[in-house]
């Protein structure tokens, strides 16, 4: 096991993945020259026929990986950013989430969109968006926000190999963040949560880039005497609800960390279905810990108000406790 950036992981993946099912072809905005490092060297290691750089038109893009796939390939699709996945969003949310159930199953779509998504290094409203609640509500495609480099490394091997469409979301400050990753071929299944730190007073649910100051706030909170339980569900569709419910269950507080907006996000769902689940024991309300309902703003300081970060996420945590309290 060595010690690798979360884009040496990713693209560790693509690169056993390739090697393993020559069905694998990757194409999008740049991979040939990899603006983020996650692609550099495949085009040199597979030829053009397998790595190609595409025309800056994402609705070519997803078109052609629908199209790819349908004809027996298994496609990545490199986005670049996330918000791209809007101008490409008509072949991903009216074919790709809808032709598997169309054919009665005759059809097999095995695509990895691909893309970098969040705020944190003032790439402007236009390139910091976190969509993934957007894409949870298609039906027909999964969600994957890896929030380590062995999580990215497996869950992207997983991704590859599942037939149906998988939106795969990295977040934008975790390429260079490092951690331990496993050699060879790696999998985590998707739909299975992890508990990254385990506790006893609050449920802690981070998604994606929330992993890392939840952690930091946990590790402040320990001093306070709070004993905080860390999840990171690692993919959002499908939802490990189980393994969330079950961290509930034993602790009876949750709050959920997510860089997305507040009005219909995946923390909103995560709080509806914990709150159905447990409500007879939840000893406090869920509290949420989210981007405000603004686009990203380019200004620095703007933009670390807007965003989440470790002090939110402990005072949320320490709001559930005394929650119900005497003043």
């Amino acid at each position: 096991m060595a010690r690798k950036r979360t884009i040496q992981a990713i693209n560790d993946a693509i690169a056993l993945e390739m090697e393993r099912d020559p069905r694998v072809i990757l194409f999008g905005e740049d991979v040939e020259i990899s603006l983020f490092g996650d692609t550099k060297g495949l085009r040199d290691r597979f030829g053009p026929d397998r790595v190609r750089n595409t025309p800056i038109c994402e609705q070519v893009m997803t078109a052609a990986a629908v199209g790819a796939a349908a004809a027996g390939y298994r496609v990545i699709c490199h986005m670049m950013y996330g918000n791209f996945l809007y101008t490409g969003f008509d072949a991903i949310a009216n074919q790709a989430a809808k032709l598997r159930y169309m054919t009665n199953g005759q059809v097999k779509l095995p695509i990895v969109f691909m893309a970098v998504i969040g705020a944190g290094r003032s790439a402007a409203a236009q390139h910091s968006d976190s969509m993934h609640p957007t894409m949870m509500n298609l039906g027909g495609i999964k969600v994957v926000m890896p929030g380590s480099p062995a999580d990215a490394k497996g869950l992207l091997a997983a991704s590859v190999r599942d037939d149906n469409p998988v939106v795969f979301l990295q977040a934008a400050g975790r390429g260079g963040e490092s951690g331990e990753v496993p050699d060879g071929e790696y999998v985590v299944p998707l739909g299975v949560a992890e508990i990254k730190k385990p506790g006893t007073d609050v449920t802690l649910v981070a998604i994606g880039s929330m992993v890392r100051p939840a952690l930091r706030a946990a590790a402040d909170l320990d001093g306070e005497g709070i004993s905080v339980e860390v999840v990171d569900p690692r993919s959002l569709v499908p939802l490990d609800e189980e393994g969330i419910v079950a961290s509930v269950r034993r602790t009876g507080r949750m709050v959920v960390a997510d860089e997305a907006r507040r009005t219909c996000g995946a923390a909103s769902e995560i709080s509806a279905r914990v709150s159905e689940s447990c409500f007879g024991i939840l000893k406090a309300p869920v509290e949420r810990v989210t981007v405000a309902d603004v686009a990203i703003p380019y200004s620095p300081p703007l933009e670390k108000a807007v965003l989440p970060d470790e002090g939110r996420i402990a005072e949320a945590v320490r709001r559930t406790l005394r929650w119900g309290a005497r003043p």
